[in-house]
């Protein structure tokens, strides 16, 4: 069925369980997965006039570089885990989904799996969903799992009782 997934990661819970099913999923295809981070260009966000601190353009990359090794890192993990073949992509683009589909292409995965997080009012304007522009742009498969989870998922922890 699948040969090769990419999961897309940005540290957060939902990303991480759906990392969990994506790797669930690579198993019983005996897929192969790639998980991706993308770090922002923070060379398009200050430009060298308006830094203060000329040493800001390389904290920040280092900063974002320890991150995206950690959320990897816990992908990687995960699938040694379950025993599935494991690679990591990190990836600078101001347009994550841009780098999203750009790595399925060139690595040349037949299924993206990754999270959707909810947003409501001016910030879904705004921001709209990576996951959204991925779904549209991409000319494979994509498989979102959605943020919100209904009382009885199987990943949603129960309530603790209250003494």
């Amino acid at each position: 069925m699948f040969t090769h997934i990419l999961m897309p990661t940005d540290g957060t819970d939902h990303s991480a369980r759906s990392i969990t099913r994506g790797i669930e999923l690579a198993k019983l295809c005996g897929a192969k997965v790639t998980g991706i981070h993308v770090m922002p260009d923070y060379r398009l966000a200050i430009s060298d006039e308006g830094s203060f601190d000329p040493g800001l353009h390389g904290k920040m990359d280092a900063e974002a570089r320890a991150r995206a090794e950690s959320f990897l890192a816990s992908v990687s993990n995960a699938a040694a885990a379950a025993g599935v073949p494991c690679e990591t992509v990190m990836a600078t683009n101001s347009q994550p989904f841009d780098a999203i589909i750009n790595t399925a292409n060139e690595r040349g995965c037949d299924l993206i799996v990754m999270t959707s997080r909810y947003r409501k009012g001016l910030a879904a304007l705004l921001m709209g969903s990576e996951a959204s522009r991925v779904l549209h742009r991409a000319s494979i498969p994509v498989l979102i799992f959605r943020a919100l989870m209904s009382a009885n998922h199987p990943d949603k922890t129960s309530p603790k009782p209250k003494v």
